[in-house]
């Protein structure tokens, strides 16, 4: 069975940084494109940053000059490096990956991580 992982959520304060990572496992060819998302409480979910399988990276606007996203193809996992957070970044954070599985290709979301950023 495949699943996506998450770990490094937290509380940090204002101005901290942290560190998020994902992993899948499983029976897995290769893995496409991997992300990250966000969910703050009463809102819906939304984009942050993206890497494809070769390094190419998008972010939305937010995530822009503070988050870092990287990858590691050899350990299937998936990196959110989050500097100069705000209050506002607080939120549940997931993982996404496109997996490439034998006879067919699914798309996967983690359980989510839980950051909170205090004033």
């Amino acid at each position: 069975q495949v699943q996506l992982v998450e770990s490094g959520g937290g509380l940090v304060q204002a101005g901290g940084s942290l560190r998020l990572s994902c992993a899948a496992s499983g029976s897995i060819i290769a893995i496409n494109r991997m992300g990250w998302y966000r969910q703050a409480p009463g809102k819906q979910r939304e984009f942050i940053a993206s890497i494809t399988r070769d390094g190419s990276t998008n972010y939305a606007d937010s995530a822009k000059g503070r988050f870092t996203i990287s990858r590691d193809n050899a350990k299937n996992a998936v990196y959110l490096q989050m500097n100069s957070l705000k209050p506002e970044d607080t939120a549940v954070y997931y993982c996404n990956a496109e997996l490439v599985l034998p006879f067919r290709n699914r798309e996967l979301w983690g359980q989510g991580t839980l950051v909170t950023v205090s004033s």
